[in-house]
């Protein structure tokens, strides 16, 4: 078993949501602030849980939403 790894630490004023959200409750924040690692929450639930993932991976999902494959 590996050994845990230390929680992401992303700047606190650094979270963006898309300005095409604007008029919609149901959106996400994005916060690039942390080496190698973006984080995403529920805007609506600013002090709740975190998902990090990898640039890479990030950029791979953003990519896929785009091209409708995913």
């Amino acid at each position: 078993m590996s050994a845990a790894q230390p929680p992401v630490q992303f700047a606190p004023d650094a979270w963006f949501k898309s300005s095409a959200s604007a008029a919609q409750n149901e959106c996400v924040e994005v916060n690039a602030s942390a080496h190698a690692a973006v984080g995403v929450r529920d805007s609506k639930v600013t002090g709740g849980p975190v998902l990090a993932f990898t640039a890479a991976a990030f950029s791979a999902a953003v990519d896929a939403v785009a091209s409708g494959t995913l």
